[in-house]
């Protein structure tokens, strides 16, 4: 009688490919059986409470909804009240001013920091030493000083 042709390993490997398929179709069955349970809509449903959690169970129709005007929403930023056109001009003191390159510098008065000025953004001709009213913009840089006037 001659050896069977298959060795070791090859019966190891049928015998895992097998295990392998029957595991496959346990796991078949199992999802047949779980979803035939009456697994219906209302199982897989998913409320959400007055306070935005999730949860399973449905509202109570019972219960009183609070009434929420829509005016008292507010979504991203803040509303800011108008400024006061007033507020916006500011008082300072020119520190430099290079009149042939047409730029300089003002020190607000308040805040203390010093704020660009150019040519483009004077109302009337200013030199150093100064003292000015002005508005600021933001421009490329940071704040710039516009609508620069001599303080009377």
């Amino acid at each position: 009688m001659g050896r069977s042709q298959e060795t070791f390993s090859k019966k190891e490997k049928e015998k895992k490919k097998l295990r392998k398929r029957q595991d496959k179709e346990a796991k078949k069955e199992d999802r047949k059986a779980h979803s035939s349970k009456g697994k219906g809509i209302d199982e897989m449903m998913a409320y959400v409470d007055e306070f935005g959690n999730i949860t399973d169970t449905p509202p109570d129709p019972t219960k009183k909804k609070k009434v929420i005007k829509q005016e008292d929403i507010q979504i991203g930023v803040s509303r800011q009240a108008e400024a006061d056109p007033e507020d916006l001009i500011r008082k300072g003191t020119v520190t430099f001013f290079n009149t042939s390159k047409g730029y300089g510098f003002i020190k607000d008065h308040v805040t203390q920091e010093s704020i660009f000025v150019h040519q483009n953004g004077l109302a009337s001709t200013i030199k150093e030493n100064d003292k000015v009213t002005f508005e600021v913009e933001k421009g490329q840089k940071g704040l710039v000083a516009v609508k620069v006037k001599l303080a009377s």
